[in-house]
């Protein structure tokens, strides 16, 4: 067997087929946007870049077949609070059912982290935030999200028979959004609604940067310096509602407001997959006219959960009830959607986690798992902190 390091555009095109070679005959696998992948390895496009590195392999047999891939990173942002010594990471890794060729590709990237100093490292993760290619699947193997990891069920063993150990699980959720919400969740929201200081709204297209600019107020109340989460420019807010205008459906973004100043919000995309399935990876001017074109004509019934949160002050108050029935009112009479995911949340996130399984009727639709392996095997892994 041979590695090869990706620094050739024929590489870079090999390293795309291998996934699409590995799942071929996997009905559930949708290819990921050819352009969603090679941005993460794109220094003009991944912010990343700033505070890290990348690499990327191929792992070719003794035929010159291509059976595994991987992906290694360092970023001085990724910290999880209370980490002892320094962690990399690894990602899009693709491997046929061998668990020397999974060692060979494992070792190629510890190799490369420890000459930049890492002493762990965590996969399969993404090279940037969390909301993307982060997580193995070992449990519901249907159809990804966007931009959601998919994996064959024998990864797992190949992770577990290189070493690594589960460092926190993430848990996804559906509901069928035309049945009534939790009566807990009714009464909550009863109490809120009570009070004309607090006011829901749906998002207007016309007005991204005013709600980019409360999105940002928001996430860096919520989330910024957990899990080594850094706070969230304005700029950035504004560039990322701007790449979702195209396929934002207004009346599924919320925010909840109380005396004007922006306190939560409930961000909600259609499924995209259902629609770039039909694309086979590629997003030229072509595929982006038949895109437009299969979005128009093909009603899609689905849609996910991308980011829910209250800010602190407001947390433990029922508004989160609040802003989710309020939307409730506005999606159900849409008669638009009849099936929804929620995202992964982590296990160590039991609020998110307490809200998800009481909006009613919920099940869990998907587990996945984000592991750690430490270099200095007398090392105890550590699950990840509770928030």
């Amino acid at each position: 067997m041979q590695v090869l390091e990706v620094n050739t555009p024929r590489l870079r095109a090999a390293f795309l087929e291998v996934n699409v070679r590995l799942y071929a005959d996997d009905p559930n696998y949708i290819r990921p946007l050819d352009k969603d992948v090679e941005e993460v390895f794109d220094p003009a496009k991944n912010k990343a870049f700033r505070f890290g590195e990348a690499i990327r392999w191929i792992l070719m047999d003794e035929n010159g077949e291509k059976i595994g891939r991987i992906a290694a990173f360092v970023n001085s942002r990724y910290r999880t609070k209370g980490d002892q010594y320094p962690v990399g990471g690894i990602g899009f890794f693709d491997c046929v059912n061998d668990q020397s060729a999974a060692n060979l590709l494992f070792d190629t990237a510890k190799d490369w982290l420890v000459a930049r100093g890492m002493e762990g490292m965590d996969g399969p993760i993404n090279f940037g935030e969390r909301d993307r290619w982060w997580g193995l699947i070992v449990e519901g193997f249907q159809p990804p999200l966007y931009c959601m990891n998919y994996n064959k069920p024998y990864y797992r063993q190949l992770f577990e028979g290189y070493g690594f150990k589960p460092f926190f699980d993430q848990i996804c959720f559906g509901l069928d959004p035309t049945k009534e919400i939790s009566q807990k969740l009714l009464d909550r929201h009863a109490i809120i609604k009570q009070d004309p200081a607090f006011k829901a709204i749906y998002i207007n297209k016309h007005q991204l940067e005013k709600f980019a600019h409360d999105f940002t107020t928001i996430y860096n109340k919520a989330w910024a310096g957990h899990g080594g989460l850094k706070e969230m420019r304005e700029e950035v807010a504004i560039a990322l509602f701007k790449r979702m205008k195209p396929v934002m459906d207004e009346k599924i973004v919320w925010f909840v407001y109380y005396n004007e100043d922006p306190i939560g919000f409930f961000i909600n995309i259609p499924d995209l997959n259902q629609w770039f399935k039909y694309l086979n990876g590629k997003f030229s001017w072509w595929h982006k006219l038949k895109f437009l074109y299969i979005k128009h004509t093909r009603p899609n019934k689905r849609f996910t959960g991308i980011i829910f949160g209250v800010i602190p002050e407001f947390q433990g108050k029922g508004v989160d009830a609040y802003l989710i029935n309020e939307a409730k009112f506005v999606i159900q009479a849409l008669q638009r959607y009849t099936y929804y995911e929620l995202q992964w949340i982590g296990d160590f996130n039991p609020k998110m986690l307490n809200v998800a399984q009481g909006l009613g009727d919920t099940y869990p639709t998907r587990k996945l798992i984000t592991w750690r392996y430490a270099f200095d095997p007398s090392r105890t892994i550590e699950r990840h902190p509770t928030l």
